[in-house]
């Protein structure tokens, strides 16, 4: 029978088969009763009573198998449990069989035994015709080419021996069938050396990996542990990284609450997964309060972080979500994702530019925004050291502009997106950043509006960041550019900083710019490697990194801190908050009339508008100052 025909008639064929088991197996209870049924009208049972306990039996079994669904399983993909599920079953129906005859028809019925007995009988017939139509529908399917052999099976080692390595077992012997062969289970718990889980023996701990992915020429490593702390997931993915084999890790167990099947929530390994993070910790309920039943807009809604800032905002309930960028396709992209799950709550994407004053200014009296979260803003640091004046119009008075319509229109929080390079920058980006910091600590001072920064590093995954563009690089081949082998920064993946910046406005008081613990620095160059080897590739063998030389105003290290700063913990383990700035607007006005003196004159001559920001930002450095004779 082909796989196609059976499919379409299932609903028919498998309730049919059964009607066919229920007759054998009451025609054997006959000859069990009396040696020759058919040959003796004397019998105790006669033909009638048969008859009806067929007919009974028919209708009941029907009931009771499509109460617990027997007839919506895959053939193909039923294993003993569900054999032993169709015996029960069928018994569990011959004994309500016998109580109908007795109860309620008055019949004469045999032992309690000889019913159980039927029940069993019937049950093996019924599992005996399961395993007919699965042997021809998998015959068919091995005609069709789909057939696994011990040459073509992907070699499997585990990692980790708990209930998720035998969800995951139990799945494979089931559903993928000869697919895989299961080499061994890898678990540092050496008591448990030499056990089983769901049939398959825990061979060795973590310093066996290579030796045994080696020793068998493992395929594929499935990262079975979801209770693990980040240090030592890291150092056992590390390990696997290093064999020729495909890794694949099941997430955290938040992740998995709502997945029934462990196997199918098996994904790749992902270079988040080697940086050791531990899981942020938050505390909704305060981040609720704030958002709930606000208007809330986001600037750069279309941006890496923009968009993850509008999910999360979501989450709490806003009364209403404005969502503004400048450019119209990744805005587009936000607002259909958003109205698709939220179909209730209003939100409206806006095109507008920050450097509009008027635009601004008429958007917050149509709307009156109540918090304001600014992450629109150049940010790539090249590009801004050859087009300075955009970044001053854009970063310095875009943030500007803004500033003052959240105190006109009295909103009631504005939140700057700021950045590690604002810390003595070396850079024009990072220099506007700062300055954007020095107005909203200036503006604080003398507004109804508490305006607060808050100041993390590079985001993995971001538009233009490094990890997509080393991504993009190996799978053309190469080679890999880092500027220098030593350079160092900090990460963190977006969902992570956005939560971050989330909780820390349940801190706010206003004027504060708060750093976000970004963990321990990560070498640009370690990060490349690891990233080649992701990709099932051999540094210098299928690709090569390649030492591009530091770009114009790069630093080798990045800091979160100036030296004037002092820390202050908050309630948070990850977020701290610096010591504010004696700026005042008065001061910020003087410094903003020397950059709109360059505006109105169209100045482009690069020294002189360095010369400006460094008079306005005193912590700006030339990058050799920061790097000395590293580069």
């Amino acid at each position: 029978m082909k796989v196609d025909t059976f499919g379409k008639y299932r609903n028919f064929l498998l309730p049919l088969a059964d009607c066919v088991a229920i007759i054998l197996g009451y025609y054997l209870m006959s000859v069990i009763i009396t040696d020759s049924f058919l040959m003796n009208p004397t019998s105790k049972v006669t033909m009638h009573e048969i008859f009806i306990s067929i007919i009974l039996a028919i209708i009941v079994f029907q009931i009771v198998f499509r109460i617990f669904k027997r007839y919506n399983t895959i053939i193909r993909y039923e294993n003993n449990q569900d054999y032993i599920i169709y015996i029960i079953l069928s018994v569990i129906s011959t004994l309500i069989v016998s109580l109908i005859e007795e109860l309620v028809l008055k019949m004469k019925n045999p032992s309690i035994k000889l019913n159980l007995i039927v029940g069993v009988i019937i049950g093996l017939i019924i599992v005996a015709s399961r395993l007919l139509t699965k042997y021809v529908l998998l015959a068919d399917v091995v005609n069709k080419g789909i057939n696994y052999t011990p040459e073509n099976q992907k070699k499997l080692l585990i990692i980790g021996g708990g209930y998720s390595a035998n969800d995951i077992i139990k799945t494979l012997n089931s559903t993928l069938k000869g697919e895989y062969n299961i080499v061994g289970i890898i678990d540092d718990n050496k008591k448990r050396m030499g056990y089983s889980v769901a049939g398959v023996k825990i061979i060795g701990t973590r310093n066996d990996i290579e030796r045994i992915c080696e020793q068998y020429d493992v395929d594929e490593i499935f990262f079975s542990i979801v209770t693990i702390d980040n240090k030592n997931k890291k150092e056992i993915l590390e390990i696997c990284n290093r064999t020729n084999a495909k890794v694949k890790v099941l997430p955290d167990l938040r992740e998995l609450i709502t997945e029934e099947n462990l196997y199918h929530s098996l994904r790749d390994i992902e270079i988040e997964d080697l940086l050791g993070r531990d899981p942020i910790r938050l505390d909704n309920n305060n981040i609720k309060s704030l958002i709930e039943n606000k208007i809330v807009l986001v600037t750069g809604g279309g941006g890496s972080i923009g968009e993850e800032l509008c999910r999360q905002i979501m989450l709490h309930n806003p009364k209403l979500l404005l969502m503004l960028d400048i450019y119209e396709n990744s805005l587009y992209s936000i607002e259909l994702e958003l109205k698709a799950k939220y179909p209730n709550n209003e939100i409206k994407a806006i095109i507008a530019n920050i450097r509009d004053k008027q635009r601004i200014f008429d958007l917050f009296e149509e709307y009156h925004p109540e918090i304001v979260f600014h992450a629109a803003a150049h940010k790539h640091v090249p590009l801004m050291e050859n087009n300075p004046t955009e970044a001053i119009k854009n970063n310095v008075f875009g943030t500007y502009n803004l500033v003052e319509a959240c105190d006109k229109f009295k909103t009631r929080r504005f939140i700057l997106i700021s950045t590690d390079k604002a810390v003595n920058p070396t850079n024009i980006m990072g220099a506007t950043k700062r300055m954007c910091e020095m107005i909203i600590q200036a503006k604080d001072k003398e507004s109804e509006t508490e305006y607060v920064a808050v100041r993390f590093g590079n985001v993995l995954g971001s538009n233009g960041s490094v990890v997509p563009l080393f991504k993009k690089q190996i799978a053309e081949g190469g080679p890999v550019t880092v500027t220098h082998k030593e350079i160092t920064r900090f990460f963190m993946t977006i969902p992570e900083a956005v939560a971050l910046v989330l909780q820390s406005i349940t801190y706010a008081k206003g004027g504060e710019i708060f750093v976000l613990n970004m963990g321990e620095p990560v070498k640009i160059y370690d990060l490349a490697t690891s990233l080649i080897e992701l990709s099932g590739l051999k540094l210098g063998e299928d690709i090569e990194i390649e030492i591009i030389g530091m770009r114009p105003g790069e630093k080798l290290y990045e800091e979160l801190l100036m030296d004037e700063e002092n820390l202050e913990e908050t309630n948070h383990e990850k977020i701290f908050i610096t010591e504010p700035m004696e700026f005042t607007m008065d001061d910020i006005e003087e410094k903003l009339d020397k950059f709109r003196y360059i505006l109105d004159n169209d100045i482009n001559d690069k020294e002189i508008i360095k010369g400006t920001i460094r008079e306005c930002v005193p912590t700006y450095k030339n990058p050799q100052e920061v790097n000395g004779d590293n580069i």
